[in-house]
């Protein structure tokens, strides 16, 4: 990832258009969305505060909550090392807000993704839950995993995700790689230590930015 002292998150440039997805609605999808079962998620108060702690924290530490090319290089690395096609730096607002995104081109023929995603849809709500990594080397293998919005939407059979856990205990989002194709049982440590290592450089490259 190229080096910006003077500007320590830079926005992306303009791109083409993306394609919508889902080609159906999400939040129509006819599955039921995956809901963690976690009182962290489910109980609105509790969920108030932790957001306005959240943006409390990313606001003091001066970082982004739109996308920018720095997490995108970050997304980038991390999914090329999976061997993954998408590749995600998230962050848990109002909606679940991709700052860092890599994915196919546009005339690749798969699914085109926006930057921003229902909370409760995904993986990613689970590992914010359990604060720690969650390697699905097949989503299918779990009906507790399979029945997912995302997994009609997008027809994702991996998916290996990790928390960004700031040093106050903070859970500022995730990264997490997704892909058509299933995994190897047998590489699902690696793509582990893939994604929780890619978590700490997102943290690292956020403690470099200067705190307001």
């Amino acid at each position: 990832m190229s080096q910006h002292p003077t500007d320590p998150y830079r926005t992306p440039q303009a791109t083409s258009p993306a394609r919508s997805l889902p080609q159906r609605d999400m939040r129509d999808a006819t599955r039921a969305p995956f809901t963690p079962p976690s009182a962290a998620l489910t109980n609105q108060p509790l969920q108030q505060a932790e957001l306005a702690q959240r943006y409390g924290l990313l606001a003091r530490l001066g970082v982004p909550t739109v996308a920018n090319e720095d997490f995108d290089d970050l997304a980038r690395d991390m999914a090329e090392r999976a061997g993954f096609l998408y590749g995600f730096v998230n962050l848990f607002l109002e909606e679940q807000t991709f700052v860092g995104l890599h994915q196919p081109p546009a005339d690749s023929g798969y699914v085109i993704v926006g930057r921003t995603m229902s909370r409760d849809h995904g993986w990613c709500p689970e590992v914010m839950a359990r604060k720690k990594a969650l390697p699905l080397h097949d989503v299918h293998a779990s009906p507790r995993f399979s029945g997912n919005a995302v997994v009609d939407a997008v027809g994702i059979r991996s998916y290996f995700g990790a928390p960004l856990i700031h040093n106050s205990g903070i859970v500022l989002g995730t990264v997490c790689v997704i892909d058509p194709e299933k995994r190897p049982l047998a590489e699902a440590r690696r793509l582990r230590d893939i994604v929780i290592n890619a978590g700490a450089q997102v943290m690292d490259h956020i403690a470099r930015a200067p705190v307001r």
